[in-house]
């Protein structure tokens, strides 16, 4: 069987007027028709906040949600990394759209490639203020009023989540584009130690790198997505390339 494989992070998205939403529509519209896709990896923060399976985000971004019920239906495999914007995505995403929601980092066997995917939002072992944020974040109290708590008041709530997000998340999203390349490509030459791959592909971090390095003697290779800020973008992996591919937008 082929592979084509396409990845996504970092869009946060807040509404469906943004030109980052058609962009991602219109992806998802040309999969099972002029794209023969067959994983789809969300890599975190698709959307500026997401809790729990609340109707309120359901219904909000409902077109988005028709297209992915349609392309797992179709065959394709999708999985989804919570991000530090989208978090307790299981109840819903899982359970009821057939999604495969992950928390941490995985591996995959895409063709010839063993992929190590990850949200990308523990890189940095030293920030300490992020860790503990990401912990609050986790705690049930959260997702109890992720799915209980009125639309309205969930939606501010979010604004405010968010903000405090950006505040206080990853240092490597405050310091220089070439510091936080050094950072992530340091993470992929940790992480190679932990178990071995041939390619690692993180987010959160809004700078887009790649990078080869070697161990072994063996060429290990590490893409981080960055952000659809500067321009919507995926990457994709079949059995004969690997490469970022720009989206259209309207």
């Amino acid at each position: 069987m082929t592979t084509e494989a396409y990845f996504l992070s970092d869009i946060h998205l807040k509404n469906l007027d943004q030109p980052e939403a058609q962009a991602l529509l219109g992806l998802l519209e040309d999969m099972g028709s002029r794209i023969q896709a067959t994983h789809l990896f969300l890599v975190g923060d698709v959307f500026d906040f997401w809790l729990g399976g609340h109707e309120y985000f359901v219904r909000k971004f409902s077109p988005i949600v028709d297209h992915l019920r349609r392309i797992v239906a179709d065959g394709v495999e999708v999985h989804y990394f919570e991000g530090n914007h989208d978090l307790y995505l299981r109840d819903f995403w899982q359970d009821h759209l057939g999604i495969r929601v992950h928390v941490r980092a995985c591996l995959f066997q895409l063709g010839n490639l063993r992929v190590r995917v990850e949200h990308g939002d523990l890189l940095d072992p030293a920030d300490r203020g992020y860790r503990l944020l990401r912990w609050l974040l986790r705690t049930p109290v959260i997702e109890y009023a992720g799915n209980r708590l009125p639309g309205g008041l969930l939606a501010r709530i979010g604004r405010v989540a968010s903000r405090t997000s950006r505040r206080y998340t990853s240092q490597l999203k405050t310091i220089s584009d070439e510091r936080a390349r050094t950072a992530v490509r340091s993470h992929a030459e940790r992480a190679i130690h932990e178990e071995p791959f041939d390619l690692i592909i993180t987010g959160h971090v809004h700078v887009r790198d790649e990078h080869e390095f070697q161990v072994d003697g063996r060429k290990v290779r590490s893409v981080n997505l960055g952000s659809w800020a500067d321009s919507p973008c995926a990457f994709r992996i079949t059995d004969t390339r690997q490469e970022f591919i720009q989206l259209p937008q309207t």
